[in-house]
């Protein structure tokens, strides 16, 4: 059986890979692609062996800096980042929950002083298999992943 490519390849940029279907808007979203001149292409509910139904974001000559890397991993931490230049893959990622969590997220505690304060937030993650937990630095509020508020990059 031949293969067939459903998303069409690009020259140079990046290529987000097994994002979960129902998190394809959500990773475009807190990435600010909406917001991009770059050309994007994405594809959803293509057949995955690892999930099921997967999403895909092709971007091209765009390449993400680690905090963008990190707001993807606490979407869709099975995603993989390829890198591509001059029609080929010169480089796989596959994306992990750093132990730090800087500036992208939001503390759910109200009285968190990083809620009334221009103080960036911090967090420590702890990993529980597919769930992760954030413990916020400054006021030690855990917030559950249904939970997390991501701060966008747009």
């Amino acid at each position: 059986m031949e293969k067939q490519l459903k998303v069409s390849a690009i020259k140079d940029g990046t290529v987000l890979d097994h994002i979960p279907a129902n998190q394809l808007f959500r990773v475009i979203d807190i990435l600010g692609l909406n917001n991009s001149c770059n050309q994007i292409t994405f594809g959803t509910n293509l057949e995955s062996k690892l999930l099921g139904k997967k999403a895909i974001i092709k971007i091209s000559d765009k390449y993400f800096e680690d905090a963008d890397i990190n707001r993807i991993a606490l979407i869709a931490p099975q995603a993989k980042i390829n890198i591509i230049h001059d029609f080929e893959v010169v480089e796989k990622r596959v994306i992990s929950i750093p132990a730090k969590i800087k500036g992208i997220a939001k503390c759910m505690n109200p009285a968190c002083i990083t809620n009334h304060q221009p103080v960036e937030t911090l967090f420590y993650t702890k990993t529980e298999g597919e769930n992760f937990k954030l413990k916020c630095h400054y006021c030690e509020k855990v917030t559950e992943k249904t939970n997390l508020k991501i701060i966008s990059n747009s």
